[in-house]
């Protein structure tokens, strides 16, 4: 399956085995990317890890 890099629009080859949630990265931008659809597949900028301080 192949999906666009939100970021560049590069063309990512994703593997059959692609789950939703799963984050990939672009090797043209290195952009981290969520797959929120695999039909078809989809791709989104992933969210930045927030850090927990502990609160």
């Amino acid at each position: 399956m192949i999906a666009a890099c939100p970021e560049c629009e590069n063309k990512i080859d994703l593997p059959d085995t692609t789950r939703l949630s799963e984050v990939v990265e672009c090797s043209d931008c290195r952009s981290e990317l969520e797959v929120v659809s695999t039909d078809p597949a989809l791709l989104v900028i992933a969210p930045e890890a927030e850090e927990d301080w502990g609160e």
